[in-house]
């Protein structure tokens, strides 16, 4: 059946909503009976349109000045400041700083990231910055439109940089320049703070942060609104932006899972927000074998790909922590994951869907940055492909327990604990049990530390009850902390 409806993207840069301009498109939606809205997998609003109301939807977006995108969205790490990244020199007001300086619209991908984070993929972008560890020096990897090999800039690029310096990797990019004849012509033409890099960026093994839910952090709440179906029903949505216009909320987030996220809810607006999810019922705790997928934008199939898969993780009560899983349907380059399910090309020309094929392939060292795909299985069945990658699944946490963890830590604790005192031998008074140690001596009596017993003075006594040294016995250290 053809498609009766059109979609329109609205860029919002690195996925920072105003709840005010959100009502504003979704006031304009509605009104050309928009039903629904989603959010992309560069944090990009898409509006889908019946077809008989586009020419008034253009019209009022010009006339609002709503604009709607034709270049792809700057995506950003914004949304997990706070909550999902702790003690990192990026702070939300340099984000913005950042933002500020583009003075042009992108025609490339550009991803803005903090390094310590593993909310936001780092490397879908053309153009990746992520931070070093130096304060307001960025790295920078260059991947070519249509491939995904990665050029890492030979400097760290300061922050007020970064647009100019983008802005010429752009245009060079389009000339068909490769990224090494990019940075030399940058060198020769641009001037922009630098300093050398001296190593590649320390970055932390993946795992998603649980986005939905209310969730606390320091004295107040945020939260995370996932959508199975990915549409966000547009009632809901008003009542959202009311909320957070009323409550002095400022901000929304879109993330890269196609969820948003609210931060600095105060604990006495939690019922407001209680109130909403109800009245629309809008469940807000998916499990999290169903949050870490990346799906296509604007792909019914490869949703009902994940929906079929979720379900057998569902019955084989399958753990996915540490993985994250993409369905591929139109080949897209930079989809993020780290087991990825490929539709095969259909080289038959067959239409019937029980003959569709799928590739089943994995990031080499299941790193979910690498760009390096191996394959698992080629040629699988949909109803076979969820045995296939739960048995992935499996593969992947039997590698990660090689180095037995537990048995090192039981020897680690085992030596702390059980290290045997010392053979060493001590003279102790018969009567009142007073201990002489040759490594102390008896300040009292004038005795320096490295006595040896056989060297005390004749008359020496037991400093307790005066007992002579015919009256001392020789006995085990190891034996009086045992009686001890």
């Amino acid at each position: 059946m053809a498609k009766l409806t059109h979609t329109f993207p609205i860029n919002f840069t690195g996925g920072i909503i105003s709840p005010g301009y959100l009502l504003e498109i979704l006031d304009t939606a509605s009104a050309a009976q928009a039903t629904h809205i989603r959010f992309g997998l560069r944090q990009q609003l898409l509006v889908d349109i019946p077809d008989k109301c586009v020419a008034s939807f253009k019209s009022q977006c010009a006339e609002k000045q709503i604009n709607i995108a034709d270049t792809p969205n700057i995506m950003s790490a914004y949304p997990a400041a706070g909550i999902f990244i702790h003690n990192s020199w990026l702070s939300e007001g340099i984000y913005k700083d950042v933002f500020n300086l583009f003075d042009y619209a992108p025609a490339l991908k550009i991803n803005i990231c903090d390094s310590q984070q593993t909310f936001v993929p780092l490397f879908t972008g053309h153009i990746n910055w992520i931070t070093s560890p130096n304060l307001h020096y960025w790295y920078l990897y260059i991947r070519v439109p249509g491939s995904q090999q990665l050029f890492a800039w030979p400097e760290q690029i300061y922050t007020n940089n970064i647009a100019a310096v983008s802005k010429q990797v752009e245009a060079a990019l389009n000339n068909g320049d490769s990224p090494e004849e990019v940075y030399a012509d940058i060198k020769k033409t641009l001037t922009y703070i630098s300093r050398v890099k001296d190593k590649e960026p320390d970055l932390p093994a993946f795992h998603l942060p649980y986005y939905e839910g209310f969730n606390k952090y320091d004295n107040s709440y945020w939260l995370g609104i996932y959508r199975r179906d990915e549409d966000f029903p547009i009632p809901f949505l008003k009542e959202v932006c009311t909320i957070c216009l009323e409550t002095r909320t400022g901000q929304l987030y879109a993330t890269p899972w196609k969820s948003l996220i609210i931060k600095n809810i105060d604990a006495i607006h939690r019922t407001l927000w209680d109130y909403v999810l109800g009245k629309h019922g809008i469940n807000v705790r998916h499990a999290a074998n169903e949050l870490n997928w990346q799906v296509e934008d604007n792909c019914e199939d490869g949703l009902i790909l994940k929906r079929h898969i979720i379900r057998y993780f569902d019955t084989a009560d399958v753990r996915t922590y540490g993985l994250c899983f993409s369905v591929r349907i139109n080949r897209p380059a930079s989809l993020f994951g780290t087991v990825v399910i490929r539709k095969q090309e259909n080289k038959h020309g067959s239409k019937l869907k029980y003959m569709q094929r799928y590739d089943i392939l994995y990031t080499a060292d299941y790193n979910a940055n690498s760009a390096q795909l191996l394959l698992y299985r080629e040629g699988v069945s949909k109803e076979h492909l969820g045995p296939y990658i739960v048995a992935l699944c499996k593969t992947f946490y039997e590698q990660k327990s090689e180095a037995n963890v537990l048995q090192h830590y039981v020897r680690e604790q085992h030596s702390l604990v059980t290290i045997p005192v010392a053979e060493k031998q001590v003279h102790q008074c018969r009567h009142c049990l007073t201990v002489y140690d040759e490594a102390v001596g008896d300040a009292e009596q004038q005795v320096a530390a490295g006595t040896l017993f056989k060297d005390l003075p004749g008359d020496y006594e037991c400093f307790v009850c005066a007992a002579p040294l015919s009256e001392f016995k020789e006995v085990n250290e190891a034996a009086l902390h045992a009686a001890g």
